[in-house]
């Protein structure tokens, strides 16, 4: 099924989207945990916490979620912008996107590292406020660039839909694409394993570990396109 021309690019880009996934659970367990219940790129989770702060629930926050939220949409549209009429590959759209998205995780990484939360001398709601603004509109610019690359079953920020069909397709009988869609929910409980860890030693250090992998799957996702221009060249 996979021996066609394109069938290489195909795998390298579901291998890069598995990635993207993982540092999305490693993004959101730094949110959920260390910003105020908030999820970066799981905007289900939010509109929920959002409703439930709108009802007064007790100590459930409104502010950081509607942040999120708003930030998300940003970022998504910013994405939908620059990758408008591009094809349903990887191109110089999509490495700009996961750029981008690498490098505010890592500007948010640094943030924390400048101006830690728990600094005498700094604003920790305002500098929550920026991480959660950067890495909500991170992960709405690295969904968008997912959508438009069309991995089936890999949005990259959230697994509902992958488990439906993996369990409904389990039901049926069908095989489908069972090894990907499980190996989506499994890397993105691992990230947020992961991020959970690595929270313990610094937020710096799990937002850097995160932006490390985002920049490299640019990079990786980069590197063909570039051998192909000097190839036609």
């Amino acid at each position: 099924m996979l021996d066609t021309p394109h069938a290489g690019p195909r795998r390298l880009d579901l291998a890069l989207m598995l990635v993207l996934t993982f540092t999305t659970g490693i993004v959101d367990a730094v949110g959920y945990l260390g910003l105020d219940f908030i999820f970066a790129g799981n905007m289900t989770g939010n509109v929920l916490i959002l409703g439930m702060g709108i009802g007064k629930a007790a100590d459930v926050p409104v502010a950081g979620p509607a942040l999120a939220l708003v930030m998300f949409g940003l970022g998504a549209a910013i994405g939908g912008r620059l990758l408008r009429g591009s094809p349903q590959a990887w191109g110089r759209g999509t490495t700009t996107a996961v750029a981008v998205t690498g490098a505010a995780t890592a500007a948010a990484a640094l943030l924390f590292v400048i101006l830690p939360p728990d600094s005498g001398t700094s604003e920790p709601v305002a500098v929550r406020a920026v991480a959660v603004a950067l890495l909500s509109g991170a992960m709405g610019l690295q969904a968008a660039a997912a959508r438009q690359l069309g991995v089936a079953d890999v949005t990259t920020v959230v697994v509902t839909s992958t488990l439906t069909r993996l369990f409904a397709d389990l039901g049926s009988g069908a095989s489908g694409l069972w090894a990907r869609r499980a190996g989506a929910v499994v890397l993105i409980g691992a990230g947020a394993a992961v991020g959970a860890v690595l929270l313990r030693v610094h937020i710096a250090v799990a937002l850097g570990v995160a932006a490390v992998l985002v920049l490299a799957v640019a990079g990786v996702g980069a590197a063909p396109r570039r051998h192909g221009a000097r190839s036609a060249a």
